[in-house]
C-alpha cells in the first residue's frame, strides 16, 4: 500500500482530489465507547480523470458510501491495518462530477486511537462519564475516516447527540443551547468551523462541563470541581490575546475558550480552534503556568492558520509558537522573562538532544524524515526549542525584532490559510530581506538537515536567574556532616520559574546526596508545591539523588496526571535507577488501561515493553 508522494503519514491523495468540507452527525454512546453517525465529505477533483477517492482510517467499521447526486451505492475497500492505519478506496462511478458529495455511514471502535473514554468514576464530579479528543498528528483518521494530512484544510459542520446531563463541545463556534433538540433522553448540539482547518483539529469533549466567562471573547469550560481555578488562573487571557494580535495580526477564529480536561490528557495544551484543550496541572493558584495559554494562543497564527504540510515540517508548527509565545510574555512580563523562558526550556533541549535521542539521531533535525515511521514517534521538545532557536538567530541577524517583527506578519497574511513546507518558509524569508547582506551568511543546510543542538545559542539576559545559579551552587558545596547554614527564606522571593530553574539547575552534573536532597525538602516543602513544574522538577532532582522519598512522589504524580511532559521523564527515570525498575513497570501496568492511547504506546517504547 503506497502513501502519499506529499505525506509519508497518509494513504490520501489531494492531489487527485481534496477535501473541502466536512460535515459529521455523530452519536455518543458511552455504554459501547463508540462514536456513530455519518461522515459527509464535500470533494473536488484536482484530476478530472481519477477512479478512485482514497482516505485515511485506522480500526473504523464503515457500513456504506452513497454519492450524491445519484444517491448511488458506491463499491469500497478497506486495506489491511499497519502503523499509519488503513487506506480506505472508494470506486467512483464513470462520469462522476467535479465536485460531489460522499456520505460514509460508519462507527469508531472502542479502541479509537483518537479518543479517551472515562467512566463517571474516572472524573471530578463522579456524576457523568466524559470523552475526549486528541487527533494529532494522525489519529483523526480513527475518529472519522478522511484525508488525514495537515495538506489537507475543509471548513466543518457537526451534530452531535449525547445523553441528557452531558455537555458536548467541539473546535467550532457553538450554537444556541436554546435550539438544541431534545428527546428520548437525549441532546442534539451543533457546531459550525467556517475557517478550514487540518484534520487533526477536528475536536471533541463531553462530560459533565460548566463554563465561566472571562473575557469579552473568552470563556473557561471545566468540571465544576476547576471552574473557579481555571477561571482565576486563566484571567489574562484576554490580555494574551490583545499582545497576540499585535505582533501577527486579527484573531479570525471568532471565539477563543479553554477547557480543562480531566488529568488523563496527554499534553499541557492542544491548540483546537476556538477551544483550547488544557491539562489541570496548569492550575497553580498563582496564574504562574499560564505561559501555556500564551503558546496555545500564538497557535492561532502559527500552525491553525498556517500550517506545516506534513509533519517532517512540524517545526513551522511548533518553532514558531514557541518563538510567538515569548514574544507575548516578554511583552507582558518584560523581556527579561523572555529570555527566563528561554533559559528554562534550553536544558530541555539539550537533555533531548544529548541524552534521550542521542546528538546523532535523525530525530534531532529540525527537518525529519518520517519514511515509514510514526509521527509520535519523532515527537520531542526539538521542532519546539531548536526551531525557536532558529528563529532567534534569525532576527538577530536581520537586525532585531524591528526588523523581523513585520516579517512575521507578512508570512502569516502570506501564507494564511495554507499548507507549506521549509522550502516555502526559506524562498519567503530571502526574498523578503534580499536587501540584507548577512542573510548570506546562513548555513540553512546545518540548521535543518544536521543532527545535534543548533549550530547558535542566544545570549540570554541571566539577571534572573543568576540568584538562582548562586543558589544552586551552594547546595553543592554543602557538605551535610558540617553545620546548616541555610534557613528556607532563599527561595521565598523567588517566581515559580526561578524555583523551576533552580531545580534544573541542580539536575546537570554530578547528582546531589540523599542528605542534601532531604535537608532541602525540609527547609523548602517543595513536595507540598501546588505548582505541578516545581513538583515534577523537584522529583527529578531526588531520584537523580537516589532520595527513597522521591518514589512514591513520583508513582503518585505519574498515576494522577496523564501529561506526557511529566510522565516519559519520570518513568525513565525510575526505569534508569535499576533498583526502582520494577517500581516503574508495575505503575505503568497499573494505570496504562487509563491512558490515551499515544500516551501509553510512547511510554511502553521509554520502558522496552513490547506492545
Amino acid at each position: 500500500m503506497a502513501l502519499s508522494p506529499g505525506d509519508p503519514s497518509s494513504y490520501a491523495r489531494p492531489d487527485h482530489v481534496k477535501t473541502t468540507h466536512i460535515h459529521l452527525d455523530w452519536d455518543l454512546d458511552f455504554d459501547k465507547k463508540i462514536l456513530s453517525g455519518e461522515c459527509i465529505l464535500s470533494m473536488e477533483k484536482v484530476d478530472n480523470g481519477v477512479s478512485c477517492v482514497l482516505l485515511d482510517c485506522r480500526t473504523i467499521s464503515v457500513s456504506s458510501v452513497i454519492y450524491e447526486p445519484t444517491g448511488e451505492n458506491l463499491t469500497f475497500k478497506i486495506d489491511g491495518e499497519t502503523s499509519f492505519g488503513s487506506r480506505m478506496e472508494i470506486q467512483l462511478p464513470s462520469g462522476s462530477e467535479k465536485t460531489f458529495k460522499l456520505i460514509l455511514k460508519y462507527s469508531t471502535s472502542p479502541e479509537c486511537s483518537a479518543l479517551q473514554w472515562l467512566s463517571k468514576e474516572q472524573t471530578a464530579g463522579g456524576t457523568q462519564p466524559y470523552v475526549f479528543s486528541q487527533c494529532q498528528a494522525i489519529h483523526a483518521r480513527s475518529m472519522l475516516p478522511c484525508q488525514d494530512t495537515p495538506s489537507v484544510k475543509a471548513s466543518y459542520s457537526a451534530s452531535v447527540t449525547a445523553p441528557l446531563g452531558i455537555t458536548v463541545l467541539m473546535s467550532g463556534i457553538r450554537k444556541s443551547d436554546e435550539t438544541a433538540e431534545i428527546w428520548n433522553g437525549k441532546k442534539k448540539f451543533k457546531f459550525e468551523q467556517p475557517i478550514p482547518v487540518q484534520s487533526y483539529l477536528i475536536a471533541i469533549a463531553a462530560g459533565a462541563i460548566v463554563s465561566k466567562k472571562i473575557g469579552p471573547r473568552s470563556h473557561v469550560w471545566a468540571e465544576e470541581a476547576f471552574i473557579e481555578k481555571a477561571a482565576f488562573d486563566f484571567a489574562d487571557t484576554e490580555a494574551m490575546l490583545k499582545t497576540a494580535e499585535d505582533l501577527c495580526g486579527p484573531y479570525v477564529w471568532g471565539e477563543y475558550d479553554i477547557l480543562i480536561l480531566p488529568p488523563s490528557f496527554p499534553f499541557g495544551g492542544m491548540e483546537n480552534p476556538c477551544l483550547t484543550f488544557a491539562t489541570p496541572s496548569l492550575l497553580s493558584g498563582d496564574k504562574s503556568n499560564a505561559d501555556v495559554i500564551a503558546h496555545e494562543i500564538a497557535h492561532s497564527w502559527t500552525g491553525n492558520l498556517v500550517t506545516n504540510c506534513n509533519f517532517e515540517h512540524f517545526w513551522l508548527n511548533e518553532g514558531f509558537t514557541v518563538f510567538v509565545e515569548r514574544k507575548i510574555l516578554g511583552r507582558l512580563h518584560g523581556e527579561p522573562y523572555r529570555h527566563l523562558s528561554g533559559i528554562l526550556r534550553w536544558k530541555q533541549l539539550d537533555e533531548c538532544v544529548n541524552e534521550t535521542f542521542g546528538p546523532e539521531s535523525p530525530f534531532t533535525k529540525l527537518v525529519v524524515d518520517l519514511k515509514g515511521i510514526d509521527p509520535d514517534d519523532a515527537f520531542s521538545v526539538i521542532p519546539y526549542e531548536k526551531g525557536a532557536t532558529f528563529l532567534w538567530y534569525l532576527e538577530e541577524l536581520v537586525g532585531g525584532a524591528d526588523q523581523f517583527e513585520p516579517f512575521l506578519r507578512a508570512y502569516f497574511e502570506k501564507f494564511k490559510p495554507k499548507s507549506i513546507s521549509t522550502d516555502d518558509f526559506k524562498e519567503f524569508f530571502i526574498e523578503y530581506f534580499s536587501n540584507v547582506e548577512a542573510i548570506k551568511d546562513i548555513d540553512w543546510a546545518t540548521w535543518l538537515y544536521v543532527s545535534g543542538m543548533p549550530p547558535y545559542k542566544p545570549k540570554f539576559d541571566e539577571s534572573l536567574v543568576l540568584e538562582c545559579y548562586s543558589l544552586a551552587e551552594n547546595w553543592r558545596n554543602w557538605n551535610p556532616d558540617y553545620p546548616c547554614t541555610f534557613t528556607g527564606s532563599e527561595i521565598k522571593s523567588f517566581s515559580s520559574a526561578q524555583i523551576r530553574e533552580f531545580l534544573n539547575s541542580l539536575l546537570v552534573g554530578s547528582a546531589l546526596l540523599p542528605a542534601v536532597v532531604e535537608k532541602m525538602e525540609n527547609l523548602y516543602k517543595l513536595s507540598e508545591s501546588c505548582n505541578m513544574e516545581i513538583l515534577f522538577s523537584w522529583i527529578r532532582v531526588g531520584i537523580a539523588a537516589r532520595w527513597e522519598a522521591a518514589v512514591p512522589l513520583a508513582v503518585k504524580l505519574v498515576t494522577d496526571i496523564g501529561r506526557m511532559k511529566f510522565l516519559r521523564p519520570l518513568y525513565r527515570d525510575l526505569y534508569a535507577w535499576e533498583a526502582k525498575r520494577q517500581v516503574a513497570l508495575d505503575t505503568y501496568t497499573a494505570n496504562k488501561n487509563q491512558m490515551i492511547a499515544v500516551c501509553r504506546d510512547m511510554l511502553a517504547k521509554d520502558l522496552h515493553i513490547s506492545q
